[in-house]
């Protein structure tokens, strides 16, 4: 077993890293500063208008970007510069929270323009998310991802603990504008970071549009069984684990007498755990593999979520979210680093959108159904069975195996030949449909066939709208593989989207392939009747 200093060697390591290293400081008083936000922004509106409709609603701002720009966001991060892009949305940011310190400050704020402009900082968290969880990997080395994924979430839970507080800290010396314009000020930090970093490349070679990269983000994750098992692992779990933090404060309230300061050293137990976790994370990883950590990490959450059931010592109850807030960081931390590390550079900013997605909505959505559960049968009922439904989860979601980091190698292949064509297609022609010849020995033709169903989602994921392989009924053990792309320049993005591995599938049902030659490749490309004068 590895000592102590060690494993905590391992748990600080990517913060040896300058780049990753100021980012995270400056992270951590961006956090910090949207805390204070979401305290002053709720502070103010039950001054501006008591309404609970409009309370409720500056939530709604807060998170409503994220459905509605998430995707998009992902497209925008994998075809344009991503330290550009995270240049413009933390200024995005800073601008809006500068004019909502200042009108607050001056006193003509009012309910609408406070929507209006929180709505304007989630548009602006919703664009960044993408980019900033894709530029992980591009900061530290393969080995120290996890450990980096630790660290961002040990950061996101202190911003989280101290960030309220000090917000009604500042709104009780001071008022709620002087709130909104420290936050502007935390922007300042990270974009001077990401303008001292020089970043990396992340445009292909031809042109991509934001509507097609969409879709082929899309198409991406529809066949790529290793990110699925991520989605429904990690959808499964925030839904059923969502209780513990939607009724966290409830219990607090109403079963223990608590007041805000003991809700707040609640959710401090809560982070202080998620920090213990940051740190047994190296040790953890070296002797179990991400599918044990991850149902080790669910049956400890569903103990924390009963003990917040049923325990009445204020205390105990500490205890018990010390033991919560280790448990989700480790199970969270599976499931990122699985993500990041099935990801290839090409697409991993629209795949995380989605991942953002799935948990922001399994978050949200059983927020509402434990919180309706709860006004209906009560809190007992409703963390008991949010506790069971963690552990039926865990049994029903087990086949979903999770990548293992460095399993998958998604280095670029980059071993296509280039097309033999005779006259360059424009990069808007298309569709194209490219044929692959085969000649495969008749008591290999099952073995081939079942190889090439496996070269399939390979080709959809990476461009292929269409894909098929055909047998000549004429001529026994002549098989056609065909598949259909969109455009002449989404096939040569196909050949820069290969995959070490991705090769490594079509390299063995190549390998069936008899004669001294390659198999041909044969390029179509639909016939325009304007071009042709007919």
């Amino acid at each position: 077993m590895p000592s102590e200093s060690s494993a905590t060697a391992r748990a600080l390591a990517p913060l040896r890293h300058t780049i990753y290293r100021w980012l995270w400081i400056a992270s951590l008083a961006s956090n910090m500063g949207t805390w204070m936000h979401n305290v002053g922004a709720a502070w103010l509106m039950t001054s501006l208008d008591s309404s609970p409709l409009l309370v409720a609603l500056v939530q709604t701002a807060t998170s409503l970007p994220v459905f509605l720009f998430g995707i998009p966001a992902g497209a925008i991060a994998d075809i344009f510069d991503r330290r550009r892009l995270l240049l413009v949305t933390q200024g995005w940011m800073l601008l809006a929270a500068a004019i909502l310190g200042a009108i607050t400050i001056f006193g003509v704020a009012t309910p609408a323009s406070l929507l209006v402009l929180t709505f304007m900082l989630g548009i602006g968290s919703a664009m960044n998310g993408p980019a900033w969880q894709a530029t992980v990997p591009e900061l530290v080395p393969r080995e120290e991802l996890a450990a980096a994924v630790a660290l961002n979430s040990v950061q996101f839970n202190i911003a989280r603990a101290i960030g309220p507080a000090l917000g009604g800290l500042v709104i009780a010396v001071s008022n709620t504008g002087s709130v909104f314009l420290l936050n502007a000020v935390s922007f300042v930090g990270v974009m001077a970071v990401i303008y001292w970093w020089p970043g990396v490349k992340t445009r292909e070679s031809t042109e991509e549009r934001v509507v097609s990269a969409m879709w082929a983000g899309l198409r991406y994750v529809r066949y790529a069984p290793e990110l699925h098992s991520v989605l429904i692992r990690c959808g499964v779990f925030v839904l059923c684990g969502s209780a513990l933090w939607a009724m966290l404060p409830v219990v607090a309230k109403q079963e223990l007498g608590s007041s805000a300061t003991g809700y707040g050293v609640l959710l401090g137990c809560l982070g202080t755990g998620s920090v213990i976790g940051a740190f047994a994370l190296g040790r953890l990883q070296a002797s179990y593999d991400f599918d044990t950590m991850a149902i080790g990490g669910t049956v400890l959450f569903a103990a924390a979520t009963c003990a917040l059931a049923f325990l009445q010592s204020f205390g105990l109850l500490c205890i018990a979210m010390l033991f919560g807030g280790f448990s989700w960081l480790l199970t969270m931390s599976c499931f990122n680093v699985a993500s990041q590390t099935a990801l290839p550079k090409w697409v991993r900013a629209r795949a995380l959108a989605i991942y953002i997605l799935v948990f922001q909505g399994s978050l949200a959505l059983g927020s509402w159904i434990w919180g309706d559960i709860a006004s209906r049968r009560g809190l007992r009922v409703s963390l008991v069975l949010s506790c069971l439904g963690l552990l039926l989860g865990a049994i029903a979601t087990r086949r979903f195996r999770l990548s293992q980091a460095g399993e998958i190698d998604v280095t670029p292949a980059m071993q296509w030949p280039e097309p033999s064509v005779t006259r360059m297609p424009a990069p808007d022609d298309g569709p194209v449909l490219v044929m692959i010849e085969y000649r495969i020995p008749s008591a290999q033709a099952l073995e081939f066939t079942r190889a090439m169903y496996e070269v399939g989602p390979i080709r959809r994921r990476n461009g292929a709208i269409r894909w098929g392989l055909f047998e000549d009924a004429a001529n026994t053990g002549r098989y056609v593989e065909s598949f259909l792309v969109e455009s002449w320049a989404e096939h040569l993005r196909q050949h820069e989207r290969l995959t070490v591995s991705d090769r490594a599938v079509e390299e063995r049902a190549i390998a069936f392939h008899t004669g001294g030659e390659p198999p041909p490749i044969t390029h179509w490309i639909a016939s325009d009747e304007k071009e042709n004068g007919r």
